[in-house]
């Protein structure tokens, strides 16, 4: 009997607060994501100390306001709204640092005065602050509308004990999210980087992309990159955040073509546990991952409806909403697009929503097609050879004028994936024409440009199969010297 009493007295606390405790313990051992911390405790709060309602919430670092992570109520419901609890008193735990416990908070002159008790006509409270590394991060909170008397000392020390399971909990998971994140940043940082050459090049075109970059770089002003698959839009993205305020914080980059929407969406915005099948803990998504950085969301013409209104939240008011989640989160992130798609032309189709487009077209870049800066190619050809070759390799006149002559309907993705073939194919130290194979080679005509394209191309073609005699390249194309002479002059004017 005495041996019973003892463990029903221990530490000022009943058996049946020691059994929720230990119960609690447990359930802290499984926690993975933050928020599932005291979502499904505070129903055994609630219930043990024979409150109305329980609240857990955060201290927003260097604010004085708060973030509910969960709240319950004897329903065994949500509660979404932080309003409906009392701030001032949450305040008054956070000044003090010291637990409170109110019998009659209506009557108290302490607390009476704050506008929400009387609001809420709340009548019983108690409360106390949770520490992580000697810092309030938040507060515990329970409270009734009818007078409780069961929120005793013993209660407090009850609740004293489950701050501290929570502060044990939270430097563990706090350190093991972070650790999380990094990783998330590491892993899309490897896969985001060196995959494209650095942007290179000093044709007219490349100098006016250039600048268009320095000077959107400075703002936070939404950029759409437009131009054709494998121009580097990618690349654009990066040096964009490179050379803003932002380029210490993350860089984010998610290719949206040919994802299921469900899965996209889920990758963006996060989802809550329990949203779906399989989602069993809270996940951040990508948005909440770049907060302070950028994110870059590659050919943005592909996601679905349901997708595009929810990143018209994002841009608009910088906020989100996890999958199977009510609660919004902020989010601080400068977003960058790229499409290779003509957006109001879906528009005018009723696939993108005008009202997005619009958000996003703040400021368009086109960068341009290899074609369009043939120039470039003895640059970029040298540099990718630089990068990929194992030892020095000469060029000859020959082989970089099959390049020079070559339509490149994949760009510089399509230039640097050739290259690579042509070193594996070299044996010796130089690149020889016979080392460069292109899939289409006999299919001139499939190159996707006009015709004034088509003239320039076969004519640089004839150039290179007669050693630049323009005499006999003329003769060949039944054309004149003179209209070789002007088509070169033209085409060095455009480069």
């Amino acid at each position: 009997m005495q041996e019973q009493e003892y463990i029903q007295t221990l530490g000022g606390m009943q058996k049946e607060q020691w059994d929720a405790l230990f119960q609690i313990s447990q359930m802290f051992n499984d926690v993975k994501v933050q928020e599932n911390l005291v979502s499904e405790v505070l129903d055994l709060v609630v219930q043990v100390l024979k409150a109305e309602r329980a609240l857990f919430t955060r201290l927003e670092p260097g604010t004085d306001n708060f973030n509910i992570i969960a709240a319950r109520n004897t329903e065994h419901q949500d509660i979404n709204d932080l309003s409906a609890f009392s701030s001032g008193i949450l305040k008054k735990v956070i000044e003090s640092g010291q637990s409170c416990l109110y019998h009659d908070v209506q009557t108290d002159p302490a607390v009476s005065q704050f506008t929400s008790v009387q609001i809420h006509k709340i009548k019983s409270v108690i409360g106390v602050p949770i520490f992580v590394d000697g810092k309030i991060w938040g507060v515990i909170l329970a409270d009734s509308q009818t007078n409780r008397k069961n929120f005793t000392e013993e209660s407090l020390e009850f609740l004293k004990f489950f701050s501290n399971l929570v502060s044990l909990a939270l430097d563990k998971v706090i350190k093991i999210e972070s650790l999380q994140e990094e990783n998330l940043l590491l892993k899309n940082k490897v896969q985001n980087t060196d995959v494209i050459p650095d942007m290179v090049g000093t044709s007219r075109e490349m100098r006016k992309a250039a600048n268009l970059i320095h000077r959107v770089a400075a703002t936070d002003a939404t950029v759409l990159l437009l131009g054709e698959s494998g121009t580097g839009k990618d690349m654009a993205a990066r040096a964009i955040h490179l050379l803003s305020q932002r380029k210490d914080k993350a860089f984010i980059a998610q290719f949206c073509g040919s994802i299921p929407d469900t899965l996209l969406e889920s990758e963006l915005f996060g989802y809550k546990k329990g949203a779906f099948s399989g989602a069993n803990t809270d996940k951040k998504g990508l948005f909440e991952v770049a907060s302070g950085g950028t994110f870059f969301l590659d050919e943005i013409g592909d996601i679905a409806l349901s997708t595009q209104a929810k990143l018209l939240r994002v841009i608009q008011n910088q906020e989100i909403i996890r999958l199977g989640d009510t609660q919004v989160k902020k989010v601080d992130v400068r977003i960058i697009t790229a499409t290779n798609k003509d957006l109001k032309q879906l528009v005018d189709k009723g696939k993108f929503r005008q009202d997005l487009f619009y958000r996003l077209n703040v400021f368009p870049i086109t960068l341009p097609p290899l074609r369009d800066r043939r120039s470039d190619i003895a640059l970029l050809t040298r540099h990718l050879i630089e990068k990929y070759a194992d030892k020095p390799i000469q060029i000859p006149v020959k082989t970089m004028q099959k390049l020079e002559t070559y339509s490149w309907p994949g760009n510089v993705r399509q230039l640097e994936n050739i290259l690579q073939r042509a070193l594996i194919m070299c044996d010796s130290n130089v690149l020889l024409p016979d080392h460069i194979i292109f899939e289409d080679e006999n299919q001139l005509t499939e190159f996707g440009g006009n015709l004034k394209d088509f003239e320039t191309v076969l004519l640089q073609k004839r150039l290179a199969e007669y050693n630049n005699n323009r005499t006999q390249a003329a003769k060949s194309l039944g054309v004149s010297v003179r209209w070789v002479q002007m088509k070169l002059r033209e085409i060095e004017e455009n480069n």
